[in-house]
């Protein structure tokens, strides 16, 4: 299997949520969350002076440009070139060019792989979040998007949760 990279697709300006929105749900209804790891609009915080009034405010960094983490094959290329609002991926002519570790680095969008001492089947407490100070078994991993899932308790029934390596411990 190959590498997932982060490609940049071209949307209709001020499509880039709603093609956000349309990938993900795309995702989640083909089962690609393996191969289409992260969409992200990038978002900078800027601080605005309007009537006198400091404001800070999320401005897009690149209006008309979603980043997409995934692994590049017929399917993922299909299903984003096929999204609404999307205009094409950036690249000469229809082959997409993966950004360099160079190019992100400005991007603020760091892979730092976090060393875990927990598998499938421990029991981990919950460290922050909405699900803070819960106590669940690891279901399943995901090395590359660096989640995990465990199963809670909600209205009485089992309803898995997925969090990131970093916001869950392993309990002794």
């Amino acid at each position: 299997m190959s590498e997932a990279k982060w490609y940049v697709v071209h949307t209709y300006s001020g499509y880039e949520n709603k093609v956000k929105a349309n990938i993900d749900k795309t995702i989640e209804n083909r089962h690609l969350e393996d191969q289409i790891l992260e969409v992200r609009v990038p978002m900078q915080e800027v601080v605005e002076l309007k009537n006198g009034v400091q404001k800070a405010s999320q401005k897009k960094m690149f209006p008309g440009y979603v980043l997409i983490h995934m692994i590049m094959n017929d399917d993922t290329w299909y299903v984003v070139r096929n999204t609404r609002g999307v205009t094409g991926f950036v690249g000469p002519g229809s082959k997409p060019v993966p950004l360099t570790e160079e190019e992100m680095l400005p991007l603020g969008i760091k892979r730092e792989d976090i060393v875990v001492d927990f598998g499938v089947g421990d029991t981990v407490t919950v460290l922050s979040g909405a699900w803070e100070g819960t106590v669940g078994v690891i279901q399943t991993m995901n090395e590359q998007k660096q989640s995990l899932s465990i199963n809670v308790e909600l209205f009485g029934r089992e309803t898995p949760v997925e969090l990131s390596f970093a916001e869950v411990k392993k309990m002794n």
